[in-house]
């Protein structure tokens, strides 16, 4: 049987575990992987640019496990009440191809897109950082904060949006937050200036300027967030030139990345070598350090590892009869010309057994 995680569930196990205890334990299913980077066959995504958005298919496998992420990117959703990203993730065994898990994977991906912010700005942002500017206040925001303060210990965020209504929402949203301070500012130089990390986390697709370098101060990290498909950009290239720029598989975000502006022997420093210690996430204090976020399946994969185990360890879920599964399976067919009662049509729990033995 596979498996099925919905969204009720996900509330569940939100609840159960708790979100900023949810988003350290899969940072570290994150780390965990990366640091086996070599093992796993890589690819970028595979993304069907369509008018107003993108439909994106993710994978990743190593030697035992296969996953992939669904997702769309639909900006202009949220003017007929819909979400702009939509997912769901597929967790399977390489050795037979059976898939072992099928869930829910929208709010999973605003997880670990948080998970892995928080994670990257551990080795890349000054130790000391305690003050955070959030550019974009949308789907993406709570789960950014809760991150970088369960993980980082920020204690303050500078908030902007050009819509105020979504700064509205994420201050009602973590209200109640203990030892967190929630800043509006009223433009995004402002939220900025001396803040210690910047994340950018819009959502149109467009070559935008988000930060120039005259808001950028010595010893600042930047998580770049929202830059993530061809023609789309946050950060002014010279923002890029003057810092260390950290990526998580470079043929990816040469295409999608906010490096794209940038010519193909700009360098970059794939985010595997900066966990792994073979290099150094920053060189001094002063330097400004950039993590050039576009979403990468290795990332995928690791929380769709998480949710696996957190759905045995908390019991959510259900098992559903994805896969046919007749006691002759070269015989595909009875299950479209046999009677419902036919003995071929055997239940998938048989087959799972048959195949344990």
């Amino acid at each position: 049987m596979t498996r099925y995680i919905d969204v009720s569930d996900m509330r569940h196990l939100a609840a159960s575990v708790g979100t900023q205890r949810l988003i350290t334990e899969m940072a570290e299913y994150i780390r965990a992987d990366y640091l086996r980077w070599n093992e796993f066959e890589k690819s970028a995504r595979v993304a069907n640019h369509v008018p107003g958005g993108v439909i994106e298919l993710m994978p990743a496998s190593d030697s035992t496990l296969y996953g992939f992420k669904y997702v769309n990117g639909h900006p202009k959703n949220t003017r007929i009440n819909m979400l702009t990203v939509m997912a769901f993730g597929v967790l399977a065994e390489v050795e037979t191809g059976f898939p072992v898990l099928f869930s829910e994977f929208t709010i999973m991906t605003a997880l670990r897109t948080a998970a892995t912010s928080a994670l990257v700005a551990k080795a890349l942002a000054r130790p000391d950082s305690r003050t955070m500017a959030l550019i974009g206040n949308g789907a993406q925001s709570e789960f950014q904060i809760l991150a970088f303060r369960a993980m980082l210990g920020i204690e303050e965020v500078r908030l902007f949006d050009v819509d105020p209504a979504a700064t509205d929402k994420l201050m009602r949203n973590l209200a109640d937050v203990p030892g967190l301070k929630l800043v509006r500012a009223a433009s995004a130089a402002e939220a900025v200036r001396g803040a210690d990390i910047v994340s950018t986390v819009t959502a149109d697709k467009t070559n935008a300027t988000i930060l120039t370098p005259d808001m950028i101060e010595p010893g600042m990290h930047v998580n770049a967030v929202g830059g993530d498909c061809p023609g789309k950009t946050e950060l002014h290239a010279d923002v890029l030139i003057g810092a260390r720029v950290v990526v998580e598989f470079e043929p990816q975000t040469r295409i999608e990345g906010d490096i794209q502006q940038l010519p193909p022997e700009f360098p970059v420093i794939e985010l595997w070598r900066v966990l792994s210690g073979e290099v150094a996430g920053r060189t001094s204090a002063s330097e400004v350090t950039v993590f050039d976020s576009v979403g990468f399946a290795l990332e995928d994969f690791s929380a769709l590892r998480y949710l696996r185990d957190a759905a045995n360890q908390y019991g959510i879920g259900r098992d559903i009869d994805l896969i046919p599964a007749p006691e002759n399976p070269k015989d595909l067919y009875q299950f479209v010309a046999a009677p419902l009662d036919a003995p071929a049509l055997a239940s998938a729990p048989a087959q799972a057994a048959a195949r344990a033995a």
